[in-house]
């Protein structure tokens, strides 16, 4: 089996020796980027081929409970229970398989904007931000926070992140778009419902093995006083920092560090984020592969609606994936309309798994 040569299993394997091989040179550590670079590889490929080890083992342990339940010897849950951790790797699996570009490997950077609205949609983009907040918890990924603007009342003006795990921007890029939410207001005196909206952007973090130029001419940096908290130091100092790709056009900010420095380094990792984002999609356009279904980031493309008033429910457009438990969504569980968009999405590619 084999797409985008993610598993070909013999394939990996030799690579895996070769990288192993590489490592136990004399030489090995006299390019501490190129060192780090084979590491990750190499922790990559063995991941992989752990789960494919883990899965033909379990398979083998469902076929062996099932001839036991024939002979009465088998306890119904324990099959349920096997069934289900067997089901959880061939998800797994089927979404690496799926996940065949180079940036898929990568971290992402995810920023979080709330429409208009004020108070109300500032408090979803919150709730958003909990909600992937909890799922990279159930993940096993990391979490750094690069940007984050507080809201005047309550909820965030505006977040920017960093997931750290293998295949993060794969299965992140499902949530780009526009996410609505309709509830009664917590707000709102006389209990009235409301619909609010935030916009999710999601772009693959650039490591050491991505080269990124970006020419210093070609950048406008300005400084400017923090707002919001983070005590006198940061209000009294030009701490913050805005930068400007005049050739494209991208702005970015951070204002989340106290040190103006630090604050510019952070700027720079998302400034290389959206570049390399940006050059992806003109590589794209250019190739006629740009994805049938990809919309404008504008208040009229909803790409999922979250209804806690008068029903519960949270529906996918673009897959028609939904469900009821809306607090097990905001509690996390969102693989299942990753899953289901992955899917589409390589149905709409004509990829094959053969």
């Amino acid at each position: 089996m084999n797409c985008g040569g993610i598993f070909d299993l013999d394939a990996s394997q030799k690579t895996l020796e070769a990288l192993r091989e590489t490592s136990a040179e004399p030489s090995f550590w006299d390019d501490n980027q190129k060192a780090s670079i084979i590491l990750k590889k190499i922790s990559r490929i063995e991941k992989e081929i752990n789960l494919w080890s883990d899965m033909e083992r379990r398979h083998d342990d469902v076929e062996i409970l099932f001839e036991f339940a024939e002979e009465g010897e088998a306890d119904i849950e324990e099959i349920k229970t096997e069934l289900f951790d067997y089901q959880n790797i061939v998800n797994d699996i089927e979404l690496k398989m799926i996940l065949g570009r180079k940036e898929d490997e990568q971290n992402a950077i995810l920023t979080i904007h709330p429409g208009a609205g004020g108070t109300e949609s500032q408090d979803w983009a919150e709730m958003l931000y909990r909600m992937y907040s909890r799922w990279i918890e159930k993940k096993g990924f990391k979490i750094e926070v690069l940007d984050v603007q507080p809201g005047d009342e309550a909820g965030i003006k505006d977040v920017t992140f960093e997931i750290k795990g293998d295949y993060a921007y794969g299965m992140t890029k499902a949530e780009a778009g526009v996410h609505r939410m309709v509830r009664i207001s917590p707000f709102d005196s006389n209990s009235r419902r409301h619909t609010s909206f935030a916009s999710v952007f999601v772009y693959p973090s650039v490591d050491d093995e991505i080269e990124i130029e970006i020419n210093q001419q070609d950048l406008r940096i300005d400084t400017y006083r923090a707002s919001g908290a983070g005590g006198q130091h940061v209000n009294k100092t030009d701490s913050a920092v805005r930068i400007t790709h005049n050739p494209t056009g991208i702005v970015v900010q951070c204002q989340n560090q106290r040190s103006q420095h630090k604050n510019k380094n952070q700027a720079m990792k998302i400034l290389k984020a959206r570049i390399y984002q940006h050059e992806l999609e003109l590589e794209k356009e250019k190739n006629k592969e740009l994805e049938n279904q990809k919309m404008d980031i504008g208040w009229g493309s909803q790409i999922r609606s979250y209804v806690f008033h008068p029903y519960n429910m949270v529906k996918d457009h673009r897959t028609k994936e939904e469900t009821g438990n809306v607090q097990a969504v905001m509690d996390g569980d969102i693989d299942p309309f990753i899953r289901a968009y992955l899917l589409s999405n390589m149905k709409l590619q004509n990829i094959k798994v053969d």
